[in-house]
């Protein structure tokens, strides 16, 4: 008969299977939207990403990289399988876990487990770890490229060690234990700190074994010691010694006179010097506990090492080369996340706190060409007093989180907030709506994948209150509450019957979520939801779940008499938890046919020119093109620039070097002047009678320092300012015509001279850059900019841009007045939509296409509206129809529902003699939209963005149908949408395209 310790191995093998299987079956087979993109572009050849840099995860991902053997195209599906094959590792270290705690919770010795016992603690093993594994965070993450998988592992496999050192007795094998423990913190730190999260908790499992009687202050201390540890890794060992590597740096080379790299090996000889004198001295003493501190120490710096790849790869200049941190300085920069600024922790300013002071702190330095000068200094901001606050939670000075603070907060304009509403954002946003609601999201339920969809409930699930919009939703995810209840019941034996572990687990819960959203102290607005980053303390939840298990075999077990089978049945009873999250989240986490994310970044470089620049916004219009053009290899002539890196020196430093068949960007203003310190803001202070001035002068101006440029400020330096607004930049007509870079039928819109217009009241570095690059560039290289980029730019382009397809391209041109839309390339546009463009599985049902796929193909909807209305002021109304009629069929509603963009699209279709698709289109939009909009005022929910444009749409089609003789129809939108809303105007309001 198979012992406890085999079956216990066997079984979580078995689950170790199944959960890679189905993560496998389910995973995504090309870059994901979002962070993925970039890591599977960097990890294919190795190179630097974001701040701050994951390259132990790099290096092992790179490895499976190699299984595509060869092809391209399959380099992300395996670099997915990665993460599919980390996660079932999660899962098999939480069975082993579950075990462990449910053996300390039946106070069970090693090899006395009764069959009862056996059976309980598997069943409970396998339902808990299963929960887990098909709850809603944990699964997005296990089948994509990014850090969380990993990070889910050693998380894992840290805890799982933790608590199979607490069962071992040999000292001996214990510091073995504890070295291995320090060593995978070491490597996790190359991955994702969340690990280093738990240490408060796993302090606790320390002080519980080696003292016999416990009690409350011994376990704050050895939280507290716990915490010390978690200070001393993350802010005195991963930046802490660089940064006093950074500062020995400074003094040897510009005190001493030394070269550069001296100031650094003379720490580093120290460091380890006295680190092995104190090893030594550990031996010779034979201080058992102070020589397996150390050797932790440098387990854990071992590890750490990993991070040595990060300046070694941004020293060989890669294309993607984010901070580029090449030397000590840039290198502690990228470590500390410092282009992402500063978020007040324990004592800070309200949101309406008025600047009173602002003093130059310590020196921020620069590499130079014999010694590391001063390129900026740190600026300590002073506000008034009496608008601060502990424990700062609306702090945000941008207007737009300003404004969603008051809207959530109920505050008039000019109202202050109190303590009060600091603490009512603590709770209600960022502990209840960026964290209680991802919980229950896992553990209850979900309404839907719209952007800030509540959590559901047992009675939700027999409500016909959902629409069916809603209802049709693959996102729509109902539990009945059951995963929850369980870990509440787990939550509550674990405290009876094992108080140590539960006060553990406690601790890993609060931890990886409680104090972690505090630490976090997020805005009011995020760019996507952020759950995964709790994926941590839903591990522990599940840790619950299966104690819940126990207990329920605990009360069947005093009603049978036989644990056995009260195991039996605590199991089969509890086990359909788990397949029911299973078959609900099946559908919106199976990413099997998805391959937009990568289309779409395909069709942006395919509606550019050859030798193009193209300049993009956020993540997702990035991450996706660096993908395709550094792992598949398409389009690497075209130079895609990230505009908010364009006001970091670096980035612009990298611009000035060819990088794949891209040649150098060509600037006149040399480095010094775009260095970090020097014209990051640049203001606007117009000069009387000056109504604009020669942007070539200008540039010529600022590149050799002149004094006309000057204003004097409180610090340390004088700022440049521009004395105009306006920056006029002759366009060279000879040189254009000459190269036919204007269309024929955008000759007659010719300007010889275009206003660079500065939008704001200054420009910023990357603004300063981009006129630099369009005046130097003298339209030798076609720039192109995505709508988002051209909707944040700081000067004013769009009457000198032309549509090609999905992005815009600048010409010699200017917009005439008389025309409303955009200017387009109709035939160009038209050309590459119809032979260039890729929307693989846009037509599938079938597939799960998310919110972020739905908006993509809005974008693509969007332009294919516009080429329509430029085909139909050119009389091509063949042509138009065939692009209208193509949209549909490559995006169908069944597959893609229709939106914003299709419901503009209704009266061309009317234009173009399609009226029945025309129709079709207004009855399933007005559907949805009067659905919403019945469901929103039942409900009483706020009118978000999605309910407006609902409201809008009604009021949009309703004219549209009265002009083309559809009264009757027309009259019973305008009376259902009045018995919803009241009596409001019915004029189109801002989705009139065209009339």
């Amino acid at each position: 008969m198979l012992k406890f310790k085999q079956i216990n191995n066997i079984t979580g093998w078995v689950v170790f299977v199944v959960a890679t299987l189905v993560y496998i079956l389910t995973v995504e087979q090309t870059a994901s939207f979002w962070d993925p993109g970039e890591f599977i572009a960097v990890a294919y050849k190795l190179q630097v990403p974001h701040p701050p840099g994951a390259p132990f995860m790099l290096l092992v991902y790179r490895m499976f990289s190699f299984l595509a053997f060869g092809d391209p195209l399959q380099v992300a599906y395996w670099m997915n399988v990665g993460s599919a094959l980390f996660s079932g590792f999660t899962i098999l270290f939480l069975f082993w876990s579950i075990t462990l705690f449910g053996r300390k919770l039946f106070a069970i010795e090693e090899g006395n487990e009764t069959k009862g016992q056996t059976i309980s603690l598997i069943g409970a093993g396998i339902v808990g770890s299963f929960i887990y594994a098909f709850s809603d965070s944990f699964w997005y993450s296990a089948v994509e490229s990014e850090v969380y998988a990993m990070s889910s592992f050693f998380t894992a496999i840290v805890i799982w060690a933790v608590l199979k050192w607490d069962v071992i007795k040999d000292p001996r094998e214990e510091n073995k234990w504890m070295i291995f423990i320090a060593y995978l913190v070491g490597l996790s730190i190359g991955v994702h700190l969340l690990n280093l999260v738990t240490l408060p908790a796993l302090a606790l499992i320390y002080y519980f074994k080696k003292y016999e009687k416990p009690n409350l202050k011994g376990a704050l201390i050895a939280m507290f010691f716990g915490g010390v540890a978690l200070i001393i890794i993350n802010n005195i060992i991963i930046p802490g010694l660089p940064s006093m590597a950074g500062s020995t740096e400074i003094f040897f080379v510009n005190s001493l006179g030394l070269p550069f790299g001296s100031g650094i090996i003379f720490f580093i000889i120290l460091f380890f010097a006295a680190l092995f004198y104190a090893y030594r001295y550990s031996r010779k003493r034979e201080m058992a506990g102070l020589n397996t501190i150390l050797l932790s120490l440098i387990f854990i710096l071992i590890g750490y090492s990993s991070y040595a790849l990060i300046v070694i790869r941004a020293n060989q200049d890669p294309v993607i080369n984010e901070n580029a941190p090449k030397d000590i300085i840039s290198y502690v920069s990228y470590l500390k996340r410092e282009q992402y600024g500063y978020r007040p922790l324990l004592h800070g300013q309200y949101f309406t706190a008025e600047l009173i002071d602002q003093e130059e702190g310590a020196p921020v330095y620069r590499k130079g060409k014999d010694k590391y000068e001063i390129a900026d200094y740190e600026l300590k901001n002073t506000y008034n007093p009496e608008k601060t606050t502990i424990l700062p939670r609306i702090y945000s000075t941008q207007e737009n989180h300003k404004r969603i603070y008051r809207e959530k907060l109920g505050l008039r304009e000019g109202q202050q907030p109190t303590f009060g509403d600091n603490i009512y954002f603590m709770l209600s946003h960022q502990l209840g709506h960026m964290y209680w609601r991802y919980f229950m999201w896992n553990f209850s339920g979900r309404e839907s994948d719209f952007s800030d969809a509540p959590w559901m409930g047992i009675t939700d699930a027999f409500s016909d209150k959902y629409p069916d919009y809603i209802l049709e939703n693959k996102g729509h995810n109902n539990y009945l509450m059951l995963p929850l209840i369980l870990g509440i019941i787990g939550l509550f034996f674990q405290a009876k019957a094992d108080p140590k572990s539960f006060y553990v687990n406690l601790m890993l819960f609060l931890m990886m979520g409680v104090v972690l959203v505090l630490y976090l102290n997020s805005p009011p607005v995020e760019p996507r939801e952020r759950d995964y980053i709790y994926v941590g303390s839903f591990y522990a939840f599940a840790i619950w779940a299966g104690m819940g298990v126990l207990a329920l075999a605990h009360m069947l077990g005093k009603a049978t008499k036989n644990l056995a089978t009260a195991g039996i049945a605590a199991t089969l009873i509890t086990l359909p938890i788990a397949g029911l999250m299973g078959a609900q989240n099946w559908n919106d986490h199976d990413r099997q046919g998805r391959y937009f994310s990568v289309d779409s970044a395909r069709n942006f470089l395919a509606s550019c020119a050859p030798n193009a620049i193209l300049f993009t916004g956020g993540d997702n219009d990035t991450f996706p093109l660096w993908y395709v053009q550094e792992v598949e290899g398409f389009r690497t002539d075209v130079r895609v620039i990230v505009l908010s890196y364009f006001d970091t020196d670096w980035y612009v430093e990298q611009m000035t070097h060819p990088v794949n068949e891209s040649e150098a960007l060509p600037f006149s203003l040399s480095e010094d002047k775009f260095q970090k310190g020097t014209n990051d803001v640049i203001f606007v202070m117009e000069r009387e009678g000056l109504n604009a001035i020669s942007a070539k002068e200008y540039l010529k101006l600022l590149n050799s320092g002149s004094d006309l440029l000057k204003m004097q400020t409180g610090g340390k330096s004088q700022l440049n300012m521009v004395p105009s607004r306006n920056l006029i930049m002759e366009v060279d007509s000879a040189a254009v015509f000459n190269q036919d870079i204007i269309p024929e039928e955008f000759a007659p819109l010719f300007t010889p001279q275009i206003n660079l217009q500065v939008k704001g009241s200054y420009l910023t570095k990357g603004n300063l850059m981009l006129v630099d690059l369009i005046v130097n560039n003298n339209w030798e290289r076609p720039i192109y900019f995505n709508n988002t980029s051209l909707a944040t730019i700081g000067i004013n382009l769009e009457d000198h841009v032309v549509m090609e397809g999905l992005t815009y391209r600048l010409l010699p041109v200017r917009k005439p007045n008389y025309v409303r839309e955009e200017l387009v390339n109709a035939e160009l546009a038209y050309e590459n939509y119809m032979t260039k463009f890729a929307f693989r599985g846009m037509d599938d049902p079938n597939a799960y296409l998310d919110e972020e796929y739905r908006r993509f193909a809005s974008n693509h909807r969007s332009a294919i509206n516009n080429i329509a209305i430029a085909l139909l002021d050119e009389d091509k109304m063949e042509k138009a129809a065939t692009i209208l009629n193509y949209g549909l069929e490559v995006m169908p509603n069944d597959a893609i529902p229709y939106d914003l963009s299709s419901g503009q699209s209704v009266p061309l279709f009317f234009e173009v003699g399609e009226e029945e698709k025309a129709l079709d289109i207004i009855d399933v939009i007005s559907k949805k939209s009067l659905d919403m909009i019945e469901f929103y005022t039942k409900e009483n929910r706020d009118y978000d963005r999605e309910m407006m444009i609902s409201i809008e749409m009604i009021k949009y089609f309703i004219p549209l149908l009265e002009e083309r003789g559809y009264q009757e129809k027309a009259q019973e939108l305008k009376l259902r949408l009045e018995s919803l809303i009241g009596q409001e105007s019915q004029s189109p309001g801002v989705l009139d395209r065209r009339d």
